[in-house]
């Protein structure tokens, strides 16, 4: 198998990441446990601007901090001079605590609460990147009680349809996300923000999916946003000074796929707007990106022990694992495939086909099905790469199982960057009324009542 970058096999036989032997990982933090390797995050965020740099010099790279936030993310994010994209309260709350400059936050999300646009506007957030008409409506009126001038985006649907899964398809005309090109809702929006004096109209934003594998529907995004600037600027005399084309560049996550390089879908992207524009006599408006996945997906690793083995002649051996469907969810949402070695044995030949289940109790807890491992037995140490995206974010504590740490890990070093959850903390928010408290006795249906 080949191996992703910073991915050794050491002396011992055992998988090494960052520098840092992951048997001794799993050993110190225990599993299971979610490995990121900083200096891959670090190296894909230069790839980004090093990549627009040469060919588009006004534009802003933000982080999709959905795909992986934490404190010490929003700290990297940080002195790598990125901006930072976030969808929700707990995420900009996240970031204001780990000290991310506000001014260079964009704030998604399409149902935000007034709350959290409340919290938005007090701290300062750089870009609201508004999705629908409510929310221009409650975000105008609160800017006005706060004397704020919030600056907008507006999210547009362009109707650029993707190859990828139906729930991480985004740009077509049936989405929840964005105001609608082909029914003129986009159009009047600009006109709404143009015309309302609590906002300042900066920009258009799109995202058309994620996890895609070609750069054909990131030219035909391109292409029709480079079409609605030109279509707004002869109907309201705007000019867009920002525009946003999102992320989903998708990773390789079993060596069979095959995605662009950061440099060949920035060409190719930048490529198609800067002659869209052109032809439409247009100034180019400062750009920014949106990646999320690309930067972070192969950096992360999950560590997991092998438990129970259960062998069924003729048909399979399932062996199990500490974690499944509550640190990963992704395999039972989309089918989703990963790759996997034994880390403690990363040498050994393959002389084995497992399914490596989780240990949920759902049938659907499924990992990876015919694994190709060593003879496997209780103890090894399995690790499955490019697991770095929407793996933390997404997991659960369904079956009340806790949460997995995480770590840091880079020349050698080693730093917890979340702590593993405990059972005290799967029961802290909950609530028993004195009526169930211990001790007092139950009062049966009919009883203490009056007749």
């Amino acid at each position: 198998m080949q191996l992703g970058r910073n991915i050794e096999i050491n002396a011992r036989g055992h998988l090494e990441i960052g520098g840092c032997d992951t048997v001794k990982l799993a050993r110190r933090f225990g599993t299971p446990l979610y490995v990121v390797d900083e200096g891959l995050v670090r190296e894909r965020c230069r790839e980004y601007q090093r990549s627009l740099a040469a060919c588009w010099p006004d534009f802003r790279v933000a982080y999709a901090g959905k795909a992986f936030l934490t404190m010490a993310m929003c700290r990297i994010m940080d002195e790598e001079d990125m901006w930072l994209d976030v969808v929700s309260g707990g995420e900009l709350y996240t970031a204001v605590k780990a000290g991310f400059p506000p001014q260079r936050i964009l704030f998604h999300g399409n149902n935000k609460s007034a709350d959290e646009l409340s919290l938005a506007l007090e701290v300062g957030v750089g870009r609201f990147v508004c999705d629908n008409f409510h929310e221009l409506q409650v975000l105008a009126r609160l800017a006005r009680r706060a004397h704020a001038r919030p600056r907008v985006m507006l999210r547009v649907a362009p109707g650029v349809d993707t190859h990828t899964h139906d729930y991480v398809r985004t740009g077509q005309v049936d989405s929840k996300f964005g105001f609608t090109v082909g029914n003129w809702d986009a159009m009047v929006a600009a006109q709404w923000v143009l015309d309302e004096p609590a906002m300042v109209l900066t920009g258009l934003h799109s995202h058309i999916g994620s996890q895609l594998l070609d750069t054909a529907a990131f030219e035909l995004e391109a292409q029709a946003m480079a079409e609605l600037v030109d279509e707004i600027k002869q109907e309201t005399g705007y000019q867009v000074e920002e525009l946003n084309l999102g992320g989903g560049l998708g990773i390789s996550y079993t060596g069979q796929e095959a995605p662009p390089e950061v440099g060949q879908y920035v060409r190719a992207l930048t490529g198609v707007l800067e002659k869209s524009l052109d032809q439409a006599g247009l100034k180019r408006p400062r750009l920014y990106l949106e990646p999320g996945r690309s930067i972070v997906g192969e950096a992360g690793t999950t560590l997991y022990t092998i438990g129970a083995i259960k062998h069924i002649p003729g048909v399979r051996t399932y062996a199990m694992v500490d974690g499944g469907m509550v640190d990963n969810p992704r395999p039972a949402l989309y089918g989703a495939k990963y790759r996997a070695v034994v880390a403690n044995r990363a040498r050994a030949r393959s002389n084995q086909v497992v399914s490596i289940a989780g240990k949920c109790c759902e049938s659907g807890d499924m990992l990876i099905w015919d694994l190709a491992v060593p003879r496997i037995r209780p103890g090894d140490v399995l690790a499955v790469f490019c697991t770095g995206a929407y793996n933390y974010s997404m997991a659960s504590n369904y079956n009340r199982l806790p949460r997995p740490a995480a770590v840091l890990v880079g020349q050698g070093e080693a730093d917890l960057i979340i702590a593993r959850e405990r059972y005290a903390d799967l029961v802290a928010c909950d609530r028993v009324p004195d009526r169930l408290a211990a001790g007092r006795m139950p009062v049966a249906a009919g009883e203490g009542s009056s007749s």
